[in-house]
């Protein structure tokens, strides 16, 4: 089936990363801080700043620490109270993934993030390349009706080493209300290709439209309106 509009999130960690993706093309954002980091939660007057700055959807990433997906009791009191302030800024999403020691996706951690979010769209972050059976994991989400997105590598370091782990679990999707959203080492070059190849509706680009392909760059618009011309 041809896809007429893949959708295109753009990573940003500053106000003028988020204009510049925006007018470049970008169909979404992901807010972080952190980069380096793999992405946390950011401030409270950073989402509020770009919420009001650009007309797009703004999801932001709800990550107390980068040491593990594995939450306690007081990480999880963080995190839904960050969850409920990302709602009440107004932003369209929450980006949030959450695992139990045995690698399985904790349901019940998840269900009380979503309770928290007040009826916004839930993108189940790159926690989900870390369980143990991804087809077993994405069973899981397609059990939640909030859960719209699951960001995900294919399990692989770069999603370009993953492509048929996508297409399965684009396959797994069809038809459902959870879209398989690529991203981490997508690059301008390979974009096109890649989605060919694996009919993804959606793709998540960080470092591959920054400057110089780095992390810590600012967002490059030629090469996300190139990315956008290129979908």
């Amino acid at each position: 089936m041809f896809q007429s509009h893949v959708l295109l999130e753009v990573i940003a960690t500053t106000v003028a990363d988020a204009r510049l993706a925006a007018r470049a093309g970008a169909d979404r954002l992901e807010l972080i801080t952190a980069m380096g980091e793999g992405g946390l939660t950011p401030s409270l007057g950073l989402i509020e700043a770009v919420v009001a700055a650009v007309d797009i959807p703004v999801n932001v990433i709800v990550r107390p620490h980068s040491r593990s997906f594995v939450y306690d009791a007081d990480d999880y009191a963080v995190m839904l109270r960050d969850v409920r302030a990302v709602a009440a800024a107004a932003a369209h999403g929450v980006v949030i993934g959450m695992l139990k020691p045995d690698g399985e996706i904790d349901r019940e951690g998840l269900a009380r993030a979503v309770d928290a979010a007040q009826g916004l769209a839930i993108t189940f972050h790159r926690a989900f390349d870390e369980t143990r059976d991804l087809r077993k994991a994405l069973d899981v989400l397609l059990g939640f009706d909030a859960v719209t997105n699951v960001l995900t590598s294919g399990g692989k370091p770069s999603v370009l080493q993953a492509e048929e782990t996508i297409r399965a679990l684009v396959q797994h999707a069809e038809g459902s209300h959870c879209t398989v959203l690529a991203g981490a080492g997508l690059t301008v070059d390979a974009v096109a290709a890649f989605v060919q190849a694996t009919g993804v509706k959606a793709v998540h680009f960080g470092s591959g439209v920054r400057v110089g392909g780095n992390g810590l760059a600012p967002v490059d618009p030629q090469r996300v309106a190139k990315v956008r011309a290129l979908l």
